[in-house]
């Protein structure tokens, strides 16, 4: 990447996205994002069959980095004036977007502190592993915001109300072991044993049908949708799988009783 604030490696199928900031807790800075704009494209247009986001250091992501040095000032105070779209509209919100719509099945691999948009980034993984000296923050109230990147619709969907509003409210620092205890996130690892155990799941993951990014669809549009809008898309996703070649593939080692071979396609 153009600043080295993201690190993007490939193992087989597998694509790893790393924010390597750790000097700032690998905070939002935005150089950060700028790199982390272009490693999504690259995920979108490559060959990947999962993605991993991880953390560099001792921690996931800390949220936006207030100090930025590289932003301009008049930036920052045009914003305050509304004269230009704030940071959200610009970055944040199109980023998560994105996010939302990749095709391949995500994993993040919380190796520290996630908090503000740093823990929104981790609940965006479809599977979250997180490291037993990891722990999650919702940090707006400390300084006076709201809760962003979509933690205030995730929260309630993953949690309840009620965890939610204290979570958002108290600003206190959630630990692993509790978030797997409220279902925040699916696993709890040693944090030696974190990205073994991401990347095993990962590459189980890639080597999977090409329905698993269709799965993923499925259940993101089924917090939105009604009863029978669900309905619907399930026939209209169910086509697009069968109509795929680790569809026969899958039919036929079925019938062969062998393991399937997919080739995600």
């Amino acid at each position: 990447m153009k600043h080295g604030r993201i690190r993007l490696e490939t193992t087989g199928d597998v694509a790893i996205m790393t924010l390597n900031d750790p000097g700032v807790l690998n905070a939002f800075g935005q150089k950060l994002r700028e790199d982390m704009a272009e490693a999504l494209g690259r995920v979108e247009a490559g060959s990947a069959r999962c993605l991993v986001i991880t953390g560099a250091g001792r921690a996931f992501c800390s949220g936006a980095n207030l100090n930025d040095p590289d932003r301009p000032e008049r930036d920052r105070a045009a914003e305050a004036r509304g004269e230009v779209k704030t940071d959200l509209e610009a970055w944040y919100n199109p980023m998560f977007m994105r996010l939302r719509a990749l095709s391949i099945p995500v994993v993040t691999a919380i190796n520290g502190i996630a908090a503000g948009a740093g823990m929104s980034l981790a609940l965006s993984g479809d599977i979250r592993i997180a490291a037993r000296s990891a722990s999650f923050l919702q940090a707006f109230a400390r300084i006076g915001l709201v809760p962003d990147c979509g933690s205030s619709w995730l929260l309630p969907r993953m949690i309840g109300i009620a965890r939610a509003m204290e979570l958002s409210l108290l600003a206190e620092r959630l630990p692993a072991e509790t978030a797997l205890a409220w279902g925040l996130i699916n696993r709890l690892e040693d944090d030696d044993a974190l990205m073994p155990a991401a990347m095993e799941l990962a590459k189980g993951l890639a080597s999977g049908p090409r329905s698993l990014g269709l799965i993923r669809q499925m259940y993101w549009e089924a917090l939105d949708n009604r009863y029978s809008e669900q309905l619907d898309l399930e026939a209209k996703l169910q086509i697009q799988a069968a109509s795929t070649r680790d569809y026969e593939e899958g039919v036929a080692a079925f019938r062969e009783k062998r393991p399937a071979r997919f080739s995600g396609r």
